[in-house]
């Protein structure tokens, strides 16, 4: 009764059944008339070399107990000389006659070379004149051996060189063969015989034999299918219940995982910007100490740039991940190689003392056009790409060079920054799994064990992915690194 309960809930339904058997019917009809061919030819191969082999076997055997009759020589100058000639030539007759007993095989002579000629002989009579007496006589000369003859007197030459059997095959059962008679080593002629084996019995009893497995079979394969289905299906609708289960949980801890990966993303960035933060802090009391009437509106803009700046970073710490719209939108309008100046000339060169150890050059397309980007997230970006190929330069001189371009027919803008330095080790520049090259890859970096160890070029990678740009290093031919952003507008 539970049996039956269950199988109720089970998709099982007669139009399964009938679809599955009337599929393996098909089938089944479809390989075994396909096997079928393939033995009947298989049989048919195997059948003609059985019927030639079997042909010249009986050749062989017949041949051989002329020759062995023949090399007996027993004939002598002795009394019993007659009585000796009379049981040769029944011996003879018996030789020849023998074969002919048998169903198959339809005609048998011997032919040999007379008078620049051929001769078939058939009779103990003409044989025994032949060999022992020298003689040939007309009346013992058979001429329904005609087509026998002609055809041997074509591989006679051949046949006298090899020494060996050789048929001919006509339709589909009949052989001719020709089997070389050498009594005492020496060649004389040949023994011939018409055979047509008969094998379909055979393979009439190989055909039915193999249709009974074929039937056994397929029932056997219909009900292991029908076993299978009720098994599959019952497991299938566990297996169901199971991976919803499974899906649930992964959702759950999938949720956890980006949470827990969004709140570690948030704590290096605001970490990485705090720092920033600190310092812009300290320009702008530098600049409110040395303001006058001369720089008033140099300091006005430059503490304008670094209070927005500060603002951004006091409303990033609001978000684990700032909403789209806050990065980009077609509200925000930021010249780009205008930032690019300032970033340069207020962040970097902003020091007492005037940098001799490393000089900036531009080469800036004018024609850039505005990225709907904030500009403070783009500074977020560019700044840390910047440090990083100062601090991995490893040279007295470090010469980093910033190039925009903008190419009108794609729509698309690159931002080139170029050091003269050491370059990136190789091992950085290997990608993952998914793409992303080791350099922009969390918890990866150049520098020594215990120093501050940012995460410059991880952050600039994700806050890249969110703008829609694409980040990529490379090291120059001609020395020192590259990093390149493409803007898509």
């Amino acid at each position: 009764m539970k049996f039956l309960k269950k199988l109720k809930h089970i998709q099982f339904g007669w139009k399964h059944i009938l679809v599955i058997f009337i599929i393996l019917i098909i089938f089944q009809v479809f390989v075994s008339h396909l096997q079928q061919n393939t033995l009947r030819g298989l049989l048919s191969d195997t059948m003609d070399w059985y019927k030639k082999n079997s042909a010249e076997q009986i050749g062989n055997l017949t041949t051989t107990s002329l020759e062995l009759l023949l090399e007996s020589d027993p004939l002598d100058n002795s009394e019993d000389k007659v009585n000796r000639e009379r049981n040769i030539i029944h011996a003879l007759n018996s030789i020849l006659k023998q074969p002919l007993m048998k169903r198959n095989v339809e005609e048998m002579c011997v032919i040999l070379p007379h008078n620049n000629g051929f001769v078939a002989m058939d009779l103990g009579q003409a044989l025994y004149a032949y060999f022992y007496n020298r003689e040939v006589s007309d009346t013992f000369i058979n001429s329904s051996y005609h087509r026998a003859v002609t055809r041997y007197a074509g591989i006679h030459s051949n046949m006298i060189e090899s020494e060996l059997i050789t048929s001919f095959q006509e339709e589909q059962n009949i052989f001719h063969v020709y089997v070389p008679l050498v009594p005492y080593g020496e060649y004389s002629g040949a023994v011939y015989l018409k055979i047509h084996p008969d094998v379909s019995f055979i393979s009439q009893q190989i055909l039915s034999s193999f249709n009974k497995t074929i039937l056994v079979f397929s029932s056997l394969i219909l009900t292991g299918l029908l076993a299978m289905f009720y098994i599959s299906t019952y497991t299938l609708r566990e297996r169901d219940e199971a991976r919803e289960l499974l899906y649930k949980e992964r959702e759950t801890h999938l949720q956890e995982h980006i949470a827990q990966k969004k709140e570690h993303l948030f704590t290096k960035r605001i970490y990485h910007t705090h720092h920033k933060a600190e310092k812009v802090m300290g320009f702008i009391n530098e600049d409110l100490e040395n303001v006058d009437e001369t720089n008033i509106k140099e300091i006005k803009y430059r503490v304008s740039k670094y209070a927005n700046f500060i603002s951004r970073v006091i409303y990033d710490m609001k978000w684990y991940s700032p909403p789209i719209q806050t990065m980009r939108n077609q509200a925000f309008r930021t010249n780009l190689n205008e930032l690019l100046r300032f970033i340069i000339n207020n962040i970097f060169l902003r020091i007492s003392f005037p940098v001799k150890n490393i000089e900036f050059k531009f080469n800036l397309d004018e024609s850039l056009p505005c990225i709907p980007v904030n500009e403070f997230v783009v500074w977020e970006v560019i700044e840390p790409l910047i440090q990083n190929s100062i601090d991995h330069s490893n040279k007295d001189v470090i010469i980093v060079t910033i190039g925009t371009s903008y190419n009108e027919m794609e729509k698309c803008s690159t931002l080139t920054i170029e050091d003269n330095g050491q370059g990136i080790l190789p091992d950085l520049l290997i990608k993952n799994e998914f793409g992303v090259k080791r350099i922009f890859l969390e918890n990866i970096s150049t520098k020594e064990e215990g120093e501050n160890c940012g995460y410059g070029c991880y952050l600039a990678y994700e806050i890249s992915k969110r703008c829609g740009w694409e980040l990529d290093a490379a090291n120059r031919e001609s020395g020192g690194s590259r990093i390149t952003i493409f803007l898509k507008h």
